[in-house]
């Protein structure tokens, strides 16, 4: 059995030492083949824009020694830039003309302050104070004509010998107030018709007040309105150079057409050379299984399991280490190793 175990065990030892070497080859053939794959895929993978030129003009690339992107530039089709000198032109003009605008519309924001200033006084008063003040006014013009009335008829009772004549008293009134006193029927009709009109003078006070604070207000409204139309003739003046500069940016835009071109077409190439460098990687993992496959490793280590490769070998290595023949002791009495027979089975 110690002989046979040995084949067994050197024949697996050594299968597996000539596994292992192989397997060892294999990786290190796998990962280089992923490292100059992975060189190959960045270098693939480097931005390549491409220069370009259509009817708006004309883009182009700079690369250093090692072919790395440094600069980019484009030009305007020189038709498209003689366009837009002229717009830039017409661009100054129209600057020019927005600058003068302020001083042109200046009067509507004098207006407009003007009308601020005079609501604001409308407005200082309240809606009361104001019916006082009309009331006071109409009094003061009716007030003449009052008086020479009130002396006409006190002449005609004095002349008619009537003038401590008293009629028409009444008593007090459900709201409490005090009544008609007794009078002249000559000077109680002139009462009755001097309370009458100043009755209809407090209502037209109190509706006087409040159309006073109300043209205030409209006073109020009326400036802003001026003032808006003031800022907004001035913002409207910068329409002719806003305008002119729009199409100047829009040319621009037209010649800057083939850089955007070049630079799409060189990502688009960027992205495709880095996916088929990637693609590069797969025949290294899959001979990777190929070139760690050891031939006479396995054939090795089949043999030393296979019997009767185990049992030649075996009595092969007994009758090198003994000097009789195979079996020439008999089994049970020791086999002659060395010419001294041991009593040993090896």
């Amino acid at each position: 059995m110690g002989v046979e175990a040995a084949v067994i065990g050197g024949g697996q030892m050594l299968g597996g030492y000539l596994q292992g070497k192989s397997a060892e080859r294999a990786a290190r053939t796998q990962a280089d083949a992923q490292m100059k794959a992975a060189q190959l895929a960045a270098e693939e993978a480097r931005f390549r824009p491409v220069g370009i030129t259509n009817r708006f003009g004309t883009a182009d690339f700079q690369t250093d020694a090692n072919g790395r992107v440094i600069g980019a530039n484009y030009s305007l089709d020189p038709a498209f830039r003689a366009y837009q000198d002229r717009f830039m032109d017409l661009a100054g003009g129209g600057l020019s003309q927005a600058e003068q605008a302020k001083g042109q519309y200046a009067p509507l924001g004098s207006a407009a302050q003007g009308l601020f200033k005079l609501g604001g006084q409308y407005i200082a008063e309240s809606p009361e104070q104001a019916a006082q003040k009309y009331m006071l006014g109409r009094q003061d013009l009716v007030a003449p004509s009052r008086e020479r009335q009130l002396a006409g008829i006190r002449t005609n009772l004095f002349n008619t010998g009537r003038t401590g004549l008293s009629v028409g008293a009444t008593g007090a009134r459900p709201g409490g107030g005090g009544g008609l006193g007794a009078s002249s029927p000559e000077l109680e009709a002139y009462y009755n018709a001097v309370a009458q009109e100043d009755a209809r003078l407090a209502e037209g006070a109190t509706e006087a007040g409040q159309r006073q604070s109300l043209f205030g207000a409209d006073l109020y409204r009326l400036g802003g309105n001026l003032g808006t139309q003031d800022y907004g003739l001035q913002t409207a003046a910068l329409g002719p150079y806003e305008a002119y500069l729009a199409q100047m940016k829009q040319l621009e835009a037209l010649g800057q057409q083939p850089l955007e071109l070049g630079i799409n077409i060189g990502a688009k190439g960027q992205s495709n050379a880095a996916a088929q460098a990637m693609l590069s990687t797969g025949p290294s993992r899959e001979m990777y299984a190929a070139n760690a496959f050891n031939p006479f490793a396995d054939a090795l280590t089949s043999a030393s399991r296979n019997p009767a490769f185990r049992n030649m070998t075996s009595g092969g290595l007994q009758a090198g280490f003994s000097q009789t023949g195979l079996g020439g002791s008999g089994f049970g009495t020791g086999l002659a190793y060395g010419n001294q027979d041991i009593g040993a089975f090896i």
